[in-house]
């Protein structure tokens, strides 16, 4: 197994990503047959209903989360709560799937996509220097997953 440190995590609710401020964060491989990670967020109790109602429904969700260096890009995972404790004010999450793929090349795909767009110059810029911050979801990503759920 390999631990990680947890900087930062969002999760992509009705098409926007929700981040989590962390309290903790950790991440670990599991290095097993079935590929499975853990991920456990140390976060404020006034999330705990979302994860519940998550963890209640059975919800596969998508994680964008960065490990080790905030300059880190996010890496995608697809993952179900497992576990809520609650510890004083806060919650520990127990969160387990799969990650979703290697490096993404947000970068190339954020500024491809900005060009087709039609942006260029000081809006080109400034445009990809916010949503770099932002991290949006990009049209290809969100097409691939409409033409997923369209697959019988």
């Amino acid at each position: 197994m390999k631990t990680f440190k947890m900087i930062s995590v969002g999760i992509l609710v009705e098409d926007k990503i929700q981040d989590f401020p962390l309290e903790d964060g950790i991440i670990i491989n599991q290095e097993n047959s079935h590929r499975m990670w853990l991920l456990e967020l140390f976060i404020d109790r006034s999330h705990q209903g979302l994860f519940e109602r998550w963890k209640a429904a059975e919800e596969l969700l998508e994680a964008r989360v960065v490990i080790s260096y905030p300059e880190n890009e996010p890496a995608g995972f697809l993952v179900a709560v497992d576990a809520i404790e609650q510890i004083g004010d806060h919650i520990s999450v127990l969160l387990k799937g799969r990650l979703k793929r290697a490096r993404t090349q947000y970068a190339e795909h954020l500024l491809e996509e900005l060009i087709t767009e039609g942006l260029s110059g000081q809006e080109l810029l400034q445009r990809f220097e916010s949503d770099m911050r932002e991290r949006p979801r990009l049209k290809k990503d969100r097409d691939r997953d409409l033409s997923e759920e369209k697959l019988p």
